[in-house]
């Protein structure tokens, strides 16, 4: 399995621009949020979505969940294959030695292609889990971060938001002042309102 932390950049889509013209308006810091000085009201910043996403501490608690499910998914689908892997050369070994007869053969071997034919079956349905667990966990880090950037920006009032991937060239942004870049702001702001959350649910 590629680690699912290569699958990750599939979540840039969902946040590629975020529009900072909303019509959202707040008297206090947003949850999690520095109030440090950076560019101005209106400017157009960006952050790097590589860094968010591997020093976010909800997206590695979540990929460490999801990492371990689809290993597990994983082991037993590698058991269920060598198990099978055995049983037809077993069947195969005994067919050249001339020790079953055409009759045994033929009901053994009809055995042996339900169960290739259930294996296919069960391997192909693990497989569609694992991709539905990676997804789901795209969503809930996409959906956190895109939330929090709404609250952040609606002090911050920002004329947009860019998220860039890369450390060559990143796209979209070629080159920036990189006192547009707002990385480290909104990884502080991410970690902190992540951790308050499960201070909740630890209650």
């Amino acid at each position: 399995m590629k680690k699912i932390a290569l699958i990750l950049s599939a979540a840039a889509f969902v946040l590629a621009a975020v529009s900072c013209n909303n019509a959202k308006t707040t008297e206090t810091a947003t949850d999690g949020a520095t109030a440090s000085e950076g560019p101005a009201a209106g400017a157009i910043v960006y952050f790097n979505l590589d860094r968010v996403l591997e020093e976010y501490d909800m997206a590695n608690d979540l990929r460490s969940v999801v990492e371990t499910k689809v290993g597990s998914i994983q082991q037993e689908i590698n058991r269920r294959g060598s198990k099978l892997e055995k049983d037809v050369k077993s069947f195969q070994d005994k067919i050249d030695k001339g020790l079953l007869t055409r009759s045994v053969a033929e009901v053994q071997g009809q055995k042996l292609q339900e169960q290739q034919n259930n294996f296919q079956q069960y391997a192909a349905q693990k497989q569609q889990e694992m991709a539905e667990e990676q997804q789901v966990m795209l969503n809930q880090i996409a959906d956190a971060i895109k939330t929090w950037l709404d609250e952040y920006n609606a002090e911050k009032k920002y004329a947009m938001i860019i998220s860039t991937q890369g450390a060559v060239l990143p796209a979209p942004v070629a080159t920036a002042d990189p006192e547009l870049d707002i990385t480290d702001d909104i990884l502080e702001g991410l970690n902190a309102a992540y951790v308050k959350t499960k201070a909740k649910e630890n209650k």
